[in-house]
């Protein structure tokens, strides 16, 4: 028998018996049943998350898949959004993931500068103000580096229709 063969015989063994399929186990994949990595609470008093709020049985829980690694990895992909289109599917995707709304809109008053541009993130329970800040901030900061966007973004709500 070859090296490296014995998880494969197992899976096949087990496919007789337990009609499991033909191929290669990985062992260093996650069990099916592992659980879930939620988000670590905030110190008590540091943070407006209200996150005791998340133990009532109608609470939206998926705001705690947001762990920190899911947070950096959040914000180095909204920094690097390449298009108008590109960014509002992000926008759907926090959404849905998260139940969290981003909305982005050029301001009241004349939009001078990327700081013209609105970029509200909802409020929800669970979610921390830090969290939103940054995930503002990550948006504005792909702003800047490809103004393009900001163009399109003016361009969509009709402020560049006689430019």
């Amino acid at each position: 028998m070859k090296p490296g063969n014995c998880c494969r015989i197992a899976a096949i063994a087990r496919s007789s018996s337990g009609g499991w399929s033909d191929a290669p186990v990985n062992r260093y994949a996650a069990p099916m049943n592992a659980p879930v990595k939620i988000r670590n609470p905030c110190p008590p008093g540091a943070c407006d998350c209200e996150r005791e709020r998340l133990d009532a049985e109608d609470a939206d829980l998926r705001i705690l898949k947001l762990t920190r690694d899911a947070e950096n990895t959040l914000l180095e992909r909204l920094s690097r959004v390449e298009s108008l289109k590109d960014l509002e599917h992000m926008q759907r995707r926090i959404f849905e993931q998260l139940g969290v709304r981003v909305e982005i809109a050029p301001g009241f008053n004349e939009v001078r500068t990327m700081r013209g541009i609105s970029i509200v993130v909802q409020k929800k329970t669970g979610l921390c103000r830090k969290t939103r800040k940054s995930v503002a901030s990550a948006i504005r900061s792909a702003l800047e580096a490809r103004p393009q966007i900001a163009y399109e973004l003016l361009n969509a709500n009709d402020l560049l229709r006689d430019a």
